[in-house]
């Protein structure tokens, strides 16, 4: 293997750490480690989010004019990537991933016990409890966020990025399949005893941190930078590349749209769920859930059609597939003023996690693969940023939606019908050529 020519690995220890990566996947333990520790940290999120978004809708349900905190939840999450990135971003470059990944997984038990007290505690709480714990979940994520992609390079050969990311985009949406549904399951179950489902959480939380023990440790890619002020906005460095590189740029922006689109409709599928179609907190779970098995499936398709390139064709398609989904989802009509109802909903929601996978895995690996060797972590922890800023506007735009319907006297199905509009310009404009990874370092 030629070390000099792999552009995926931190100049500093390049042979070093080409030579200790394993010739394939199957044979290497990290691999399974890191999606392992991605998996149980995507359900955990899962599980919590929609227990806690759960109550927020049957809140409006039980009290007539009642307030949706999805939307204010979103916020909240959110509010810690917006405002932390840059500094999470510098530790993932200034400290070996690894230990950033334990440190982090050690913070969601941390978090998860909070869980408990603060739905043991509700009705002396009420929802702040909740937020305040889903504000220390947005931070730990925050510093979890950067390090998890940023060592994805670092672990593995280049010509793996394409396989290992739909894997791991492919597992961690498994995870919220089974988190968001298993919520549900649980709001059912014990509807007035919440905090004994969210012991669950921790346990989950634990077997994460334990995950993290077989992976392979990482040295610092930039020991000796400083921290200055600039690291809690955007670098210098990191703007001018930014500047400098509109196909960066470009790839960023559809990436934040992308998120913006997906934190309305995580929203709008348990209002439609719980508001409109009248379900259990379990059938509204299967709609998320559809959506999780989906985009699944889809980066799975789009790891093996992007093996060795950064297959943007995908891309494409895929934005005109969400596109057609989120008009099929707003058709009005039948029992409940939604054409679809649950049992059509369900294939569609699929169909569009599907075009979803097929549209996140090229823009992931493209912003991995070009970002230069001493930058990863800051240019992903913007990314990081940038897309969570995507999601904390989604809160906002939410809960003006939702104000809009409540004037007009809409079905809740139009929700979907507003993110299509915000889809369609990525759909109509981005249109990047397909590049072929750099995979010499392999031969």
């Amino acid at each position: 293997m030629d070390a000099i020519n792999n552009p995926y690995e931190s100049p500093r220890n390049k042979a070093a750490s080409v030579k200790s990566i394993p010739e394939h996947l199957s044979g290497d333990p990290s691999f399974y480690a890191t999606t392992a520790t991605q998996f149980f940290g995507a359900f955990n999120d899962n599980i919590f989010k929609q227990l806690l978004l759960l109550v927020a809708v049957n809140q409006v349900i039980q009290e007539k004019d009642g307030t949706d905190y999805q939307g204010l939840a979103m916020v909240v999450f959110a509010a810690p990537f917006v405002l932390f990135a840059g500094p999470t971003g510098y530790l993932a470059d200034k400290f070996s991933k690894t230990t950033i990944i334990r440190v982090s997984k050690v913070l969601e038990i941390v978090a998860m016990v909070l869980g408990v007290a603060a739905f043991y505690w509700y009705d002396q709480l009420g929802m702040t409890g909740l937020m305040i714990v889903l504000a220390f979940m947005g931070f730990q994520s925050t510093l979890f966020a950067p390090a998890k992609y940023g060592i994805l390079p670092e672990l593995f050969h280049g010509r793996d990025l394409p396989k290992v990311n739909g894997v791991f985009l492919m597992t961690t949406f498994l995870a919220i399949i089974f988190g968001t549904v298993l919520a549900g399951i649980l709001c059912d179950w014990l509807p007035n005893n919440l905090w004994i489902a969210s012991t669950v959480c921790v346990g989950v939380a634990v077997v994460g941190t334990l995950t993290t023990l077989p992976m392979r440790h990482t040295p610092p890619a930039t020991p000796d930078v400083k921290f200055t002020p600039q690291a809690a906005g955007i670098p210098k460095k990191t703007r001018e590349l930014f500047l400098r590189d509109h196909a960066i740029l470009k790839a960023l922006l559809a990436s934040c749209m992308f998120w913006l689109c997906a934190g309305i409709v995580q929203q709008a599928v348990n209002s439609l769920g719980k508001v409109q179609l009248e379900l259990s907190d379990t059938r509204t779970s299967w709609l998320g859930g559809a959506i999780g098995l989906g985009i699944g499936l889809g980066c799975m398709l789009a790891g093996v059609l992007s093996s060795g390139k950064i297959e943007f064709k995908l891309v494409r398609i895929g934005a005109w597939g969400i596109v057609g989904c989120l008009g099929l989802m707003a058709l009005p009509g039948g029992q409940h003023g939604q054409l679809l109802g649950l049992w059509g909903s369900l294939p569609v929601l699929i169909l569009l996690g599907i075009f979803t996978g097929m549209f996140s895995v090229p823009i992931q690996v493209y912003l991995q693969a070009k970002a230069p060797e001493d930058q990863k972590g800051q240019v992903i922890a913007e990314m990081s940023r940038a897309n969570w800023l995507a999601i904390f506007l989604s809160g906002f735009l939410y809960s003006i939606f939702d104000q809009v319907l409540i004037w007009g006297n809409m079905p809740r199905c139009y929700l979907f019908g507003f993110t299509l509009l915000i889809m369609l310009p990525v759909a109509l404009l981005y249109h990047p050529k397909s590049e072929a990874l750099d995979t010499e370092k392999d031969d």
